[in-house]
């Protein structure tokens, strides 16, 4: 089935950044929240085993969104960004330990923890863009932290509810630093806004931010062709 196509126009106005974001990854956002191996997984008709093979793809996607930005920590734009309560890899890590066992990382290494081409295309990229687009590396912080702010406790509940995954083996979806995520959420969109980002800059982390989405809906649609082949 080929990928829907999704019709982005960047804005003329001058909206506030973070009005812009939601508005223009609108419809890309919806399609990757639509792919059936979310919808399935967050409706219980699925297994543990898919929700700890979408951690799998996660711990890598975010080892390296941080590498990535870790080498930004200094940028006069970017890196107020940066901010240590967001970070994911190491709730990862704790939860690959939790579902694998302590020599996971030779798992993952050996190919018995299954990463799917999507994700590791999604990790090359932020490694290659990261590299060189602080632009890039805003819209997928935007895309990423923002959405697991907002739907991390959600997901959590309804995969314990669904699978009875203990707390232990979701550290991914805990925000323990940030214990009001709406206060955090607010003061994130306001640094979006004062920024000076220049507009290219702007319609630059707009287009990124929609193909973000896109790069997380091919690994949803590689983890549902990943247990079609299997089952």
């Amino acid at each position: 089935m080929s990928a829907p196509v999704i019709e982005t126009v960047l804005p003329d106005s001058a909206e506030a950044l973070s009005q812009e974001l939601k508005s223009h990854t609108a419809a890309a956002h919806t399609a990757a929240e639509d792919s059936a191996f979310v919808a399935e997984l967050m409706a219980g008709t699925l297994d543990t085993a898919a929700l700890v093979s979408l951690l799998d793809q996660s711990l890598v996607i975010y080892r390296a969104l941080e590498d990535a930005l870790a080498a930004h920590v200094d940028h006069p734009q970017l890196g107020a960004f940066i901010d240590p309560k967001l970070a994911r890899a190491s709730a990862l890590e704790a939860d690959m330990s939790y579902h694998h066992g302590e020599d996971w990382e030779a798992q993952l290494a050996d190919g018995r923890i299954a990463i799917v081409p999507a994700t590791v295309a999604y990790a090359r990229a932020l490694t290659a863009m990261g590299a060189e687009s602080i632009e890039f590396l805003l819209a997928h912080h935007y895309v990423r932290y923002m959405g697991d702010l907002s739907g991390g406790l959600i997901i959590s509940r309804m995969v314990q509810r669904h699978y009875g995954i203990a707390d232990e083996g979701l550290n991914f979806y805990a925000f323990p630093q940030i214990p009001k995520p709406k206060p955090y959420k607010d003061g994130y969109r306001d640094l979006l806004d004062t920024t000076g980002f220049s507009r290219a800059q702007k319609d630059a982390i707009l287009a990124f931010a929609a193909d973000s989405f896109e790069l997380n809906r091919a690994v949803f649609v590689d983890l549902a062709a990943a247990r079609a082949a299997a089952a």
